[in-house]
């Protein structure tokens, strides 16, 4: 299991594979770039967990790229770390006032530096930033951006939720399930840099939940590609026999065994213009409750029993009520009155008294003298 991604911004060959292999060995997958404008494009379109970045590049200077970073609602939130030839004291205080997390001259000890990464990454974790699994904006700063998103007069907020994670997940383990939360952070990373902007926030509310803040109508062209690329995307992680039959076999906790679908994506969507918001748990429960109406008039769509059930239900509102019966006129004898011979006389054994119908009843009305 990746123990996190780096992206490291490093125009020089020797130290840029030294460092790729290095912390490749300690279990880490290394983005390499040489520009400080492919550094900003790979950040976009991937969240790093780190970013070691050194100040003197072709194209830009790192001061700039750690502002870029750190003004942007995306990116504010990655650890940075200086790796640079400048040591004076008024570089490092430079790089530090720009919010870089640390600051490291060359030459430089590699073992230091892996320290260094190390607690950084786990710092930001312990403190609720990051999800680990994924490397988005998690706990406190969803609920920091949903603050900032309700004073502003025009925002839209999406719920995303993976339905069908859990039976995924025990059917081939929770390295597959990770793996499965990073194609998804990186799906919506790639759908929101096509149809939204820079100042969109994605983050990982826990486990199979996401959400992502935009305005109503770059969240409505976001919602629409999220929902079709994924159903058909996601179908990459499962085995052949899998896509086949349409689903996993899972314990139906009864000793046998039920199938379930295979995953999809339900995206609930509100904004400014739906009502007043004056708290944002008002805001998540009801995009949660808008993600649960998306995915219930989903499967009545897509269930093959659902239109010929509904077909069922309408035929039956619609037939007409059965001919309600005469009533038997007060003149008629009962079963009870009559002979018992007359019971002989038809052929009939006698039986267990049962009331009689329409024609029986005009039968017997002849035979009345």
């Amino acid at each position: 299991m990746s123990k996190g991604r780096i992206l490291v911004c490093e125009d020089d060959n020797d130290i840029s594979n030294m460092l790729k292999i290095y912390f490749t060995g300690q279990g880490y997958d290394m983005e390499m770039t040489r520009r400080g404008e492919d550094a900003l494009k790979t950040t976009q379109q991937q969240l790093p967990q780190l970013i070691i970045l050194d100040i003197n590049l072709p194209d830009m200077d790192g001061y700039t790229i750690c502002k870029t970073l750190r003004t942007t609602t995306r990116t504010k939130h990655i650890p940075i770390i200086f790796l640079t030839q400048k040591d004076d004291r008024s570089d490092r205080i430079a790089g530090l006032e720009l919010g870089a997390d640390d600051y490291i001259t060359k030459p430089f000890d590699i073992e230091e530096l892996r320290l260094r990464i190390q607690n950084a990454i786990a710092s930001a974790e312990r403190m609720g930033l990051t999800d680990p699994r994924s490397g988005l904006p998690s706990g406190r700063l969803i609920e920091e951006q949903l603050r900032e998103m309700l004073r502003r007069p025009e925002w839209a907020y999406s719920d995303i939720r993976l339905n069908a994670f859990e039976p995924f997940r025990d059917k081939y383990g929770f390295v597959a399930g990770d793996e499965v939360l990073r194609f998804t952070a990186m799906l919506i990373n790639e759908i929101v840099d096509e149809h939204g902007s820079p100042e969109d926030f994605i983050g990982h509310a826990g486990n199979d939940n996401f959400v992502v803040i935009s305005v109503a109508d770059r969240l409505e062209k976001i919602k629409v590609a999220l929902e079709k690329r994924f159903d058909e995307e996601v179908k990459s992680h499962y085995s052949f026999i899998d896509r086949e039959q349409g689903g996993v076999k899972v314990d139906d906790g009864y000793g046998g065994e039920k199938m379930a679908k295979l995953m999809t994506i339900a995206v609930g969507l509100i904004s400014s213009k739906d009502r007043e918001f004056t708290d944002i748990r008002e805001v998540t429960e009801a995009a949660a409750e808008a993600r649960r109406k998306a995915q219930q008039q989903a499967n009545l769509t897509q269930s093959p029993e659902a239109a010929p059930a509904q077909t069922a239900v309408q035929s039956t509102a619609t037939a007409p009520p059965p001919a309600t019966p005469p009533a038997p006129s007060t003149s008629l004898p009962s079963d009870a009155a009559k002979p018992p011979d007359a019971a002989q006389q038809t052929g009939s054994t006698p039986a267990a008294p049962q009331q009689p119908g329409p024609a029986q009843q005009t039968d017997t009305s002849k035979n009345v003298p």
